[in-house]
């Protein structure tokens, strides 16, 4: 039974064989007619309906058995065939696919890239390129110039640095920790101006935001006078193979324009690599300002941030305190006079809270710090996930008994490698949850006894019961689930009644909900992209609302200008006092 089962097998593979052009009907070049018989074997293999035996190749083939036995034994010699020993068959070996990613690398690439080369080109009317790797620099591969007799111009073949150029850092930031490092360890970290970053740890601190953000920028740090930006392009394994880029004179690249467009470039690179990129928080709303925005929520600060995050009311200083976790910046925003003072920082900061006595403490890439918003000065405590250079801490918030709590993210959220952490005042610390993508808003029930804690990717809002004296939690479960057409969950601020008011990123709105999960309100506003909520004044009965432009293409941005800005709601139930670090 077997046996007549294979030859049945046999029978229809070789019928798929016989379809593949045999070589003497081909116009073979005059001394490779032995080369042109293993390539038509390969086929015939390939396009076998299952993976063939030796008889059922000679009867494809026509082929002597001394000739195909010497065949097929180079053929599995360079891997380009294997022998599978258990039924005796032959199939297509893996160095096909080692050399099919090489194709899809440089040829493929330039031929998917094409139209969207033009397509950019075009509408920006400056440089696009496409560039990689090679031997440690970064190798212009394809390239439209519609810059002018004054565009910047780039020559297919031309070479640059890694560390100073918007298509270099991006896939910098993008490649594997390993990778990244052995990269870094290698080249020369050349000043060619004055903008050149030429320090290894501000470097680093340069890629962690890139990858982040999703794009890279450069204002004259390779040539003077040009600046560019640049995405990566992904292939089918999720690898950052190449990057698009633009480039111009800085004098028509301004810094808000580049960003523009690297919002613009990433969804370019999706095009390009059919790859839905590395961030899941990149949704596309089905809503917009169509639905109305509450007449009674005000643009307070039209600050344009890439992501303003972390917003905390000082009730001594009478400032409501936020961060732009992308610029990297701090700030300080007083709603009396309208001013706000910003902090830049070398590195990626995810949320600010007051510490008792006085000054600040910070959630940075490289854990808690102390903060002197005043110089700027910061004092490292301590950091929980120093083992995990790919990860960031996120949003965090102190309970009424001092501790800290803080979640944790992948850079790019791309998986689940995100942690719930405490952090007592003794800067002794403990993870209490794992396994979430984009770890996000938190806060507590008035009694203190629940915990609320966003994962912002799956669109889902937990509560935990808490222990106020012991900071222990349990039996975790899901408080409320957020459809994706509805956007995601995201920052979040308990009300003195015990409601929960969160902002929905992508949806255009923040939500109220009961203490028993139940949706009480939604309040419209004018931007796509809400990131969180905090109670602020004198009465806390304003709710602050931060919002974020990153990633979003310059159609939504003409639509909702305000994004990024600050905004305030004036509401009946005031909020809770914020609790400070006692550590």
């Amino acid at each position: 039974m077997d046996h007549r089962a294979h030859d049945r097998r046999g029978g229809r593979g070789a019928q798929r064989a016989a379809a593949v052009v045999r070589p003497e009907e081909r116009d073979v070049p005059t001394g490779a007619a032995a080369l042109a018989k293993g390539l038509y074997l390969l086929e015939v293999i390939g396009e076998a309906e299952t993976p063939p035996r030796f008889k059922d190749l000679q009867a494809a083939t026509g082929l002597p058995k001394g000739t195909l036995a010497r065949m097929l034994n180079t053929l599995v010699l360079f891997r380009l065939v294997r022998h599978e020993e258990s039924d005796s068959t032959y199939r297509l070996g893996h160095r096909l696919f080692e050399l099919a990613h090489r194709v899809w690398e440089s040829f493929d690439l330039r031929g998917a890239a094409a139209p969207v080369l033009d397509r950019l080109a075009d509408e920006i009317a400056e440089t696009v390129a496409i560039a990689t790797i090679d031997a440690d620099e970064v190798l212009y591969i394809d390239q439209r110039s519609r810059g002018g007799a004054f565009g910047f111009r780039i020559e297919v073949g031309r070479r640059a640095p890694l560390h100073c150029t918007a298509g270099g850092k991006a896939l910098l930031a993008f490649a594997a920790p390993h990778e990244q490092r052995a990269l870094l360890d290698r080249i020369r970290l050349t000043r060619h101006t004055a903008n050149t970053i030429a320090d290894e740890a501000a470097l680093t601190a340069e890629l962690a935001l890139i990858r982040a953000r999703g794009y890279a920028i450069s204002v004259s740090e390779h040539v003077e006078g040009v600046s560019s930006a640049a995405a990566p392009i992904f292939d089918h394994t999720g690898k950052a193979i190449a990057a698009i880029g633009v480039f111009g004179p800085s004098a028509r690249l301004p810094n808000d324009r580049l960003h523009v467009l690297g919002r613009d470039l990433m969804a370019a690179a999706r095009q390009v690599s059919g790859n839905v990129g590395a961030a899941p928080m990149n949704i596309t709303s089905q809503l917009g300002p169509g639905h109305g925005a509450d007449p009674a929520v005000a643009c307070v600060l039209p600050w344009g941030a890439h992501l303003a995050e972390g917003p905390v009311w000082i009730a001594g200083h009478e400032r409501l305190y936020w961060v732009d976790i992308l610029a990297p910046s701090a700030n300080r925003f007083d709603p009396v006079t309208g001013e706000n003072e910003e902090l830049r920082l070398p590195q990626l900061i995810s949320a600010l809270l007051p510490r008792r006595g006085e000054g600040l403490v910070a959630l940075t890439q490289t854990g808690l710090v102390g903060l002197d918003f005043a110089t700027g000065a910061t004092t490292p405590l301590v950091d929980p996930e120093a083992d995990i250079p790919d990860n960031r801490f996120n949003d965090g918030k102190c309970d009424r008994q001092g501790r800290l709590w803080a979640g944790s993210m992948r850079l790019d959220a791309s998986r689940t490698s995100g942690s719930l952490y405490v952090i007592e005042k003794d800067l002794s610390w403990r993870r209490v949850s794992s396994g979430y993508t984009a770890a996000n808003g938190l806060d507590w029930s008035p009694d203190g006894r629940t915990l609320y804690f966003v994962d912002s990717v799956p669109g889902r809002i937990y509560a935990f019961d808490c222990d106020p004296e012991t900071g222990t939690v349990e039996n975790r479960r899901v408080f409320a689930e957020v459809p994706p057409e509805e956007g995601r969950p995201d920052g979040l601020a308990v009300d003195s009644d015990g409601f929960v008011w969160c902002a929905l990123w992508d949806g255009w709105r923040v939500r109220r909900y009961a203490p028993d999960g139940r949706i009480d309100r939604d309040v419209g506003l004018p931007v796509p992209r809400p990131t969180s909520v905090a109670f602020g004044g004198a009465d806390l009965k304003t709710l602050f609302i931060t919002s974020a432009r990153v990633r979003l293409p310059s159609r939504v941005l003409a639509e909702a200008p305000f994004s990024g800005g600050l905004f305030a709601l004036p509401v009946a139930v005031p909020g809770l006092p914020t609790a400070a670090f006692a550590g």
